[in-house]
């Protein structure tokens, strides 16, 4: 078996586990094992640490172990492929295809000559193809089956949302594939990112799906003005450098002049399909009923299915009877739209609790959670007994009302937006949102993923559509473990997965209207570090003092009549949390007489006092402080006591992921007071946190701490390389401030080893940077250096 062979294998493999195609890294990892390379030459080909290596195949020899019911590791994973997929293992792939093919053979019928043109247009050199035809007509299906008949890396898929308010931005879904899927970070700015992202498309064979984008699109066929952004992407997807190919299905022409779309206008199957399809139900397809009913219909796909289940339900097959009943009926119309209607009204009076659940589903979004669970389905029956549920699941399943697939359940966009019509027109509205954001709050118990966080998150959107705005603000600023031993806010865990542009959106959104001062004020705390990572400095310091003002006026209204400990700790925390955050900012300014006096604010609001781990944050920064203006008088006493903890003793509580910042300023301030064995041990210690925590910031910053270790031992190109690792990070996720820094320090050692011309054209991007930023006493550290 050869090595291509082999990977293809593999990758069938984990698609059918996972649902996911390799990533670039999971693909190099699993070229190199087999050729029998060791996991620190593969680092240094993909350019990143052996222990993030490690982490990821890590995963992939846990999820091959599961698929194969066999153990695999490194050692042993190309003998265990070669013999479980040798000629004579047929057994095993072919029992994959099924689950690739997910669509189901019988659903999947007479688009021969749709797949060819498809391909064709293709081989033409056409990057963007848009599927144009009505609802129902199948343009999804024949999307979906031909990109995963392609053989791509990965296919990425983005559903609109049938009302325009609701349409995702395109700088959180490119953010997005970036985190999850691509494994890349996204910037802090759309061109930065939508760059990164084309550069991934320039890399490997990427297969995208656009649907139902009509919603995105006036009456003249043109982007609608609140998401112009999408015609950026649109130009990226049509570069001919790409490698990727991108389908579009739309029920209306997309008339963008400078763009270059292919249209492709979808008909309806034809009436063999229509019989073979039948067919397969156990439906006579010999009469002429069939023939009629295709030719009022069109051959829409979507039609063809409903009829079948109607048919096989409440006419016992019989497709005669059916047509006897309705060929004169004025309600069998011969759009789709209408003959789902049809549909509702006729499931209304045959089963009343079937028809409600169907419209009941019309709430769910299905756009970051494309699929319902059952969990989900039962929920909406929160009014029938337990015994009735699985009937009325199936009453649906068997009329082909709702689309299901491995215990998966969804509609399709003309049901749904029918479903959402009638209930928006009934009482339950209100209460089947709720029940769906209950729903997903309760589903997410700690978050190990994006995927997790962006399922916690469901649960705002629920709140929003009834207007429960406090209900909404308070999905974010709930709190839950997360894979670092965290216990944060779902904001703050989103974050952390570099979920920015998704989260600016969702508080900007409703923080206004939140009434309750302690909430909007939580809100504001996590938006300031938002702007903070985003390189919004000012706006992030305007975000910390309203919470502060907001906080502390609390705090002087309560009375001793209405003391409430809990309130009482929370408001503390909130502004001993955003003083810290205010010390933070002022440092990167280099306001450092601002960042001491925030620092000892927060020591004595809460040293001794039941958040004294602010305190103890806030000395070991003020440590930091004190290092940088050279106060040789100070004992450092915190300092010395947490590398003490954190090496010395290896204290579990402070060698974990959520201290790895602080570990990273206690390298700084070592550095800074030139005891640089401790600041290299506890850089290298923040650095092997950062990887598991997936914290790039503090990852660039303790590199970047490691290249001035190396400059100051006059060990030159060791400093360079380890700068220009920094730089690279920083830029990838954005970081403006600790981006500037990067190129400063870079341009002393450059500077300091003979290299004057390159030194200023670092020394000049620093400064770009921080006059973005807008921090004055950082630029006068550069012309220091320039004089």
């Amino acid at each position: 078996m050869n090595l291509e062979t082999a990977l293809a294998s593999v990758e069938r493999l984990i698609y059918a586990k996972t649902g996911k195609h390799f990533s670039n890294l999971q693909t190099i990892i699993l070229k190199q094992v087999w050729q029998g390379k060791k996991y620190l030459a593969i680092a240094d080909e993909y350019g990143c640490t052996e222990g993030h290596v490690k982490d990821v195949a890590s995963w992939l020899w846990k999820i091959l172990s599961e698929a194969l019911e066999e153990k695999v590791t490194k050692t042993n994973f190309r003998t265990v492929i070669q013999r479980k997929f040798s000629p004579i293992s047929i057994t095993t792939t072919r029992a994959i295809e099924p689950i690739l093919l997910s669509y189901g053979s019988t659903n999947f019928i007479g688009r021969e000559l749709e797949l060819a043109h498809l391909q064709t247009l293709i081989n033409r050199g056409s990057k963007v193809i848009v599927i144009q035809g009505e609802g129902g007509v199948g343009k999804t299906t024949l999307a979906q089956h031909f990109l995963l008949s392609q053989g791509f890396a990965l296919v990425l898929e983005v559903l609109m949302a049938k009302e325009t308010q609701n349409i995702t931005s395109v700088e959180s879904i490119i953010e997005e594939w970036l985190q999850r899927d691509l494994h890349e970070e996204a910037g802090k700015e759309f061109g930065v990112t939508l760059a990164r992202f084309k550069r991934c498309l320039e890399k490997q064979k990427i297969g995208i799906l656009i649907d139902n984008l009509e919603p995105a699109l006036d009456r003249e066929g043109k982007i609608i003005a609140a998401h112009r952004n999408y015609v950026e992407l649109l130009r990226v997807l049509t570069d001919l450098k790409v490698k990727s190919v991108t389908l579009i299905t739309s029920r209306d022409r997309i008339c963008e002049a400078d763009l270059n779309l292919e249209h492709y206008r979808l008909p309806g199957l034809n009436l063999s399909a229509w019989q073979e399809f039948f067919l397969h139900r156990q439906i006579t397809t010999n009469s002429i009923a069939l023939s009629k009913l295709h030719q009022t219909y069109g051959g829409n796909a979507k039609a063809m299915e409903i009829l079948a289940g109607i048919i096989r339900e409440d006419f016992l097959g019989n497709i005669d009877i059916y047509w006897r009943e309705n060929d004169n009926d004025p309600l069998v119309e011969t759009d789709l739209k209408n003959l789902v209607a049809h549909q509702f009204d006729r499931l209304q009076k045959l089963d009343e609790q079937a028809y409600l659940l169907l419209c009941r589903l019309g709430c769910y979004r299905y756009q970051d959670i494309p699929q319902i669970s059952r969990s989900g389905l039962l929920t909406l029956l929160w009014d029938v007994e337990e015994k009735q549920k699985r009937t009325i699941i199936e009453s649906l399943r068997n009329r082909s009302l709702v689309e299901f697939s491995q215990a998966k359940y969804w509609l399709h966009p003309v049901i749904k937006a029918e479903a959402i019509t009638r209930l928006q027109r009934r009482e339950e509205w209100q209460q089947t949102n709720l029940k769906i954001a209950q729903f997903y709050t309760a589903s997410v118990s700690k978050i190990n993923s994006i995927q997790d966080g962006l399922t916690a998150l469901e649960a705002y959107y629920h709140y929003v559509a009834i207007e429960d705005f406090e209900a909404a603000g308070q999905v974010i600023i709930n709190s839950r473990n997360n894979q670092w031993g965290q216990y944060l806010t779902l904001g703050s865990t989103l974050y952390r997965l570099g979920l920015i542009q998704p989260l600016l959106t969702v508080i900007t959104q409703i923080i206004k209207k939140i009434s309750t001062i302690e909430k909007h004020s939580e809100l504001n705390n996590i938006l300031g570090d938002l702007y903070w990572i985003s390189g919004q400095v000012e706006r992030a310091i305007a975000c910390q003092e309203a919470t502060i003002v907001a906080a502390t006026q609390c705090l002087k209204k309560l009375t001793e009549l209405e003391v409430n400990q809990y309130r009482i700790y929370y408001l503390k925390m909130l502004q001993v949390d955003s003083l810290l955050s205010l010390g933070l900012y002022q440092i990167d300014l280099w306001e450092l007489e601002q960042a001491t006096s925030f620092f000892q604010q927060v020591i004595n609001l809460a040293h001794q006092t039941k958040h004294h781990s602010w305190s103890q944050k806030a000395s070991i920064c003020l440590d930091l402080v004190n290092s940088y203006q050279q106060h040789r008088q100070v004992d450092y006493q915190t300092s010395k006591q947490f590398y003490q903890l954190v090496i010395i003793n290896n204290h579990a509580d402070y060698n974990t992921g959520r201290f790895a910042f602080f570990i990273q300023i206690l390298g700084q301030t070592y550095l800074n007071l030139g005891e640089t064995t401790k600041a290299q041990q506890l850089f290298e210690r923040a650095i092997a946190f950062s990887q598991s925590s997936n914290y790039t910031q503090i990852k660039a910053k303790s590199l970047s701490g490691l290249a001035v270790i190396y400059r100051q031992t006059n060990q030159f190109e060791t400093a360079e390389y380890y700068h220009k690792q920094a730089i690279n990070l920083l830029d990838n996720i954005g970081a403006k401030c600790d981006l500037a820094e990067a190129y400063f320090q870079l341009g002393l050692t450059l500077k300091i080893s003979g290299k004057i011309e390159d030194s200023k054209l670092n020394f000049e991007q620093a400064s770009q940077l921080f006059q973005q930023i807008n921090a004055p006493k950082q630029l006068a550290k550069i012309r220091n250096q320039l004089e």
